[in-house]
């Protein structure tokens, strides 16, 4: 599985869909309106983000691979920032057809606490014209022969209509490459042809017109769904129980959900899509796709907002098939940035200490637990290998950051990990923003980096006590004698 997650960097993924921008506002909520019986939310912060087909791509990318992204936005203020997002994307090729006098699709969610309060969307859900999608089909034509796997994300905005169902199927199937749908309504016989759909529970209740509360009526359901659609296979997501696979060959799999804990279900879906194209566009079991896929939902149903996986987190996923406590230390900035979020929203207190932490003695302990002693949860910034030669010399570190990262994770009082490969933390220290900024008493305040940016937004920074008698660099002169 380890080897079937590093293949996937290689996938080539198109994506045709509905473009959409996810728009959070972040708050809290103290009083009732006196207009009206309603939450006032104080907004404190905001962040938006790619959605839809959008999210599709950046989970595909997130993974190492390729992917070309169609959609159709509409000439406005929103179309214009989904143009930069996506232009910023790494290995992500767009081609954003613009329809004049169609609005581009935007989902504005109010959010207290870990608490969704409201979403408020803006969007049409009319037919794209038919000469804006003869010039989508075009694209496919031209792009179809480069991509190794087709995905159709059909949100129901109006772009994926059934000519342009057919149409990029016909295609796709000409090259030989599989077509996964993200399916939308009630009618799935549009998406004849497909090589798999990806409907939850309730989209496939509504496709057969039955409820579906058991495994059995699950694969009954997609086993209807096969026959009078012409799919050839259903891959049914369950939410907190898991997937269904079932394929007209009479092949059937239940896979049990990989989640720990869940923070928020959004996007999960597209990271499925995402996960599961780019392994079937590489000549993965279909099944064995499936499991990578479960395991990346899981991954992101621990994160807020619309979240991706990121191939090193599916690595550590699969190795430990499920996310251990210790592994769940280690992240990526981007996931530590939410991490922290969460921890803010539940009103505790975020310090942050950094350091090389190079074969860890007493005096680093000292310091890890007056840093946590100043907080509710401490992040500790990592100096990577290159990092740590540029400051201590061509011989260190002595162990290496895999290594050290494990060792500091392992540690009740250190909460989160995250490597840097600069000289300095100052990148992580204004992404994180933390409460305590916690640096060893041999430094003058003026002197730590950080100080002042932490201290401008009130934050405060802690000197603490060193534990006199202890260094690496005099360990290792003492072994070397």
């Amino acid at each position: 599985m380890l080897n079937l997650v590093e293949r996937l960097a290689l996938s080539q993924v198109l994506c045709i869909g509905d473009l959409m921008l996810d728009r959070y506002v972040y708050g809290g909520v103290e009083r009732t309106s006196p207009e009206a019986p309603v939450p006032v939310l104080r907004i404190e912060r905001e962040r938006a983000m790619l959605g839809g087909a959008g999210n599709v791509v950046r989970n595909v990318t997130a993974l190492g691979a390729r992917a070309w992204l169609i959609a159709v936005i509409g000439d406005d203020e929103v179309g214009r920032q989904l143009t930069t997002m996506v232009g910023k994307e790494p290995q992500l090729e767009p081609y954003l057809l613009i329809e004049a006098g169609r609005p581009s699709t935007v989902k504005t969610r109010f959010v207290a606490g870990n608490q969704q309060l409201l979403r408020a969307d803006a969007e049409t859900t009319r037919p794209i014209e038919a000469r804006t999608a003869e010039r989508l089909i075009a694209l496919v034509g031209d792009l179809t022969p480069q991509a190794s796997s087709i995905v159709i994300s059909d949100y129901a905005k109006g772009v994926i209509t059934p000519e342009v169902v057919q149409a990029v199927i016909a295609r796709a199937r000409a090259a030989g490459h599989p077509v996964v749908v993200d399916p939308k309504g009630a009618d799935f016989a549009r998406y004849r042809g497909a090589s798999v759909v990806t409907p939850n529970r309730g989209e496939l209740s509504a496709a057969v017109g039955e409820r579906l509360d058991s495994e059995a009526a699950i694969v009954k359901g997609a086993r209807a769904l096969i026959e009078r659609c012409g799919i050839e296979a259903v891959l049914v997501t369950r939410s907190h129980e898991g997937m269904t696979y079932v394929a007209a060959n009479g092949r059937v799999e239940h896979l049990p959900a990989q989640a720990r804990e869940v923070y928020d279900v959004s996007g999960a879906g597209d990271t499925a899509v995402a996960t599961f194209a780019a392994a079937l566009g590489q000549g993965v079991d279909p099944v064995e796709a499936a499991l990578l896929a479960n395991a990346a939902a899981g991954i992101v149903v621990g994160k807020t907002g619309t979240a991706v996986a990121h191939g090193v987190e599916l690595q550590r996923a699969v190795r430990a098939n499920d996310r251990t406590a210790q592994d769940a230390k280690l992240m990526l900035l981007p996931d530590a940035v939410d991490a922290v979020s969460r921890w803010r929203a539940e009103g505790k207190c975020v310090g942050f200490t950094n350091g090389c932490f190079d074969l860890l003695h007493p005096g680093h302990l000292a310091l890890l637990r007056q840093a946590r002693g100043a907080c509710d949860r401490l992040v500790v910034g990592l100096n990577s290998d290159a990092s740590v030669k540029r400051l201590k010399g061509p011989e260190r570190p002595v162990q290496n950051e895999a290594a050290r990262a494990e060792v500091l994770a392992s540690l009740e009082l250190v909460d989160l990990v995250v490597l840097f490969e600069a000289d300095t933390p100052i990148a992580l220290i204004e992404a994180l923003r933390p409460d305590v900024l916690i640096k060893g008493a041999d430094y003058a305040l003026d002197q730590v980096v950080g100080g002042s940016f932490v201290q401008s937004y009130g934050g405060r920074v802690l000197l603490a006590t060193l534990e006199p008698g202890f260094s690496t660099t005099r360990t290792i002169e003492r072994l070397k004698r």
